[in-house]
């Protein structure tokens, strides 16, 4: 039996890391379940925004690598375009207008690209493995979520130790 002491213990250290409070995780969270559940039932093709370059440019190429994806392209766009919008809209409504950051420009690029690379070579994004894969209990989603914390983790201890600054 948990006692009070426990209890007030586990509520400090659950504050501290939610320190905004839970609820918009918890919102979030089920928009983005509801979204994937959406997707999977109106077309039964699984979730993802790491697709997007390729079946963007299925408009306007006859490659076959792209012309693969022209089923599913209007939704695939939709999709990518409301992950934008809803971060706009949230930024706008909880934080008194657009998001910015210190970042420097080329810094943005670089990473872009990388997680870019990344996507294809992992065959899909983090979200996507996390989010569908690991959802639909995907051996090789578990494998990647893994890995990609493991690396990610990784590299934010290597960039402290070095000192690297935003």
């Amino acid at each position: 039996m948990v006692g009070a002491t426990e209890l007030l213990a586990l509520a400090v250290g659950f504050d501290a890391l939610f320190p905004h409070g839970i609820y918009r995780y918890a919102v979030g969270g089920l928009f983005v379940g509801l979204g994937v559940a959406v997707i999977y039932v109106g077309t039964g093709i699984i979730a993802g925004a790491s697709t997007f370059l390729e079946s963007t440019l299925s408009y306007v190429s006859d490659r076959s690598r792209f012309q693969r994806y022209r089923p599913s392209r209007d939704w695939r766009v939709v999709f990518t375009v409301g992950i934008v919008l809803g971060a706009a809209v949230y930024a706008v409504i909880y934080q008194d207008g657009i998001w910015t950051t210190d970042v420097q420009l080329w810094r943005l690029f670089v990473g872009g690209f990388l997680v870019g690379v990344g996507t294809r070579i992992g065959k899909g994004c983090t979200s996507g493995h996390g989010v569908c894969g690991v959802g639909s209990a995907s051996r090789t989603s578990l494998v990647g979520v893994v890995v990609f914390l493991l690396v990610a983790i990784g590299t934010a201890q290597l960039v402290m130790a070095t000192g690297v600054r935003v």
